[in-house]
């Protein structure tokens, strides 16, 4: 079968954006566990940026993405050019305030992982994926 019709990519988008995963599970985003944050202003700041980004930065919010004891967790996922330039899935965990949050928008904006350095600050809250940890603490 030859065909001479159209040829289409299957697969992911050819220029997928960086991408912010909130936790908003049953600790992260949490006023009873962190009362003097205010959860939904990350949030809109987040969105925020995003929506200024034009298409380079997008904001996915999901249930409980695990390591509860470090919340809040943002899990920054690479575009597409920085998956193509080795970035991987960074996440950042006691993520709340203001300047954690301007620091990841800064971040994401530049790039993010595979593309830009990520802020010094920011770089200290880096904290490894539940399944890496879980394989640290089954090795020792």
């Amino acid at each position: 079968m030859g065909g001479s019709g159209p040829r289409f990519r299957v697969g992911a988008a050819a220029a997928r954006p960086c991408t912010l995963v909130v936790c908003r599970g049953c600790c992260c985003g949490n006023p009873r566990k962190y009362p003097r944050i205010d959860h939904d202003w990350q949030l809109d700041r987040l969105h925020a940026a995003a929506a200024d980004s034009g298409g380079r930065v997008a904001v996915r919010v999901s249930d409980c993405l695990g390591p509860c004891d470090q919340a809040n967790v943002i899990v920054v996922q690479p575009s597409t050019a920085g998956r193509q330039a080795g970035g991987k899935a960074t996440w950042i965990g006691f993520a709340m305030g203001d300047d954690c949050t301007e620091e990841l928008i800064a971040w994401v904006t530049a790039g993010g992982p595979g593309v830009a350095a990520p802020p010094a600050a920011l770089e200290l809250q880096f904290v490894p994926p539940p399944r890496e940890a879980k394989a640290a603490r089954t090795r020792r």
